[in-house]
């Protein structure tokens, strides 16, 4: 039998009335993909759920926030590559079909992400402010192609925000990659930021392949209304531009923010 190169670890949290959908939409991908849970928040809605579908839990002791949670979910991954799916999140059926292919494809790649969709409730949100400038940001690293491999072009996608969808992304293992403790919400731009450093290709599937669902009691919400994204941007993006630049940058996302919000 062919050894899988991809898995699903799906960092699980709380009691999300979510992870259903998203644990039913990994079971329903066109390939045969070996599907983990891991959860520093062990309890019956997550056990129940992951008994029903037989998939293993894996228990992470400690209690150290979301980056904790994920770096956890990357060393219990049992495949060369892994996509860190998020428990409200629903992947499309050919998405774990076209990151086996471009694993196959793309031999020097050691980040895979796709485009998405936002969802709201059980509808597809038009196109935000904030998304239209994620496009274009990425046009800037990829150039209408569909792999960055110099430093100086993968940085490009980074440069102004994280245009790169963290729940869509696939990850080489072998990478070592380690999400920052220090940080609650930019800890995805600042690990993508640091793989701009190391050899290998960012890939980029211009297919939708997963919907990324946005509602008030996400933490990317959560952050925004507590004010750790903007100082978060802010770190970051000092550590890219002068800091007037920076600044100027950062008003400019203010406003886009604001269509991450949604109805309560």
């Amino acid at each position: 039998m062919k050894t899988a190169s991809h898995c699903f670890v799906v960092p699980a949290y709380g009691e999300s009335p979510y992870l259903d959908a998203c644990l039913q939409s990994l079971r329903e991908q066109t390939i045969g993909t070996p599907i983990l849970i891991a959860t520093s928040t062990p309890n019956f809605h997550i056990q129940s759920l992951a008994d029903s579908y037989g998939i293993p839990v894996h228990l992470n002791s400690q209690r150290g926030g979301i980056a904790s949670d994920w770096n956890f979910a990357l060393d219990v991954a049992t495949t060369p590559w892994v996509t860190l799916a998020h428990q409200d999140d629903v992947y499309l059926p050919g998405f774990s079909d076209r990151v086996s292919q471009a694993i196959s494809r793309y031999a020097d790649a050691v980040l895979l992400f796709s485009s998405y969709q936002e969802i709201e409730g059980d509808q597809i949100r038009p196109p935000t402010t904030l998304m239209r400038i994620k496009r274009v940001l990425l046009e800037l690293g990829f150039l209408g192609g569909t792999s960055a491999s110099t430093r100086f072009f993968k940085t490009n996608a980074l440069r102004f925000g994280c245009a790169i969808p963290c729940p869509a992304v696939t990850l080489k293992r072998s990478t070592e990659l380690r999400f920052r403790l220090d940080l609650k919400v930019d800890l995805d731009w600042a690990a993508w930021l640091e793989l701009t450093s190391k050899p290998g290709a960012f890939v980029f599937l211009r297919e939708v392949l997963m919907q990324h669902r946005v509602h008030p009691e996400s933490e990317t919400s959560a952050a925004i209304d507590a004010g750790h994204r903007l100082a978060e941007d802010e770190l970051l993006l000092n550590s890219l531009w002068p800091r007037s630049i920076a600044r100027a940058i950062l008003r400019s996302y203010r406003l886009a923010y604001r269509s991450n919000q949604v109805s309560s």
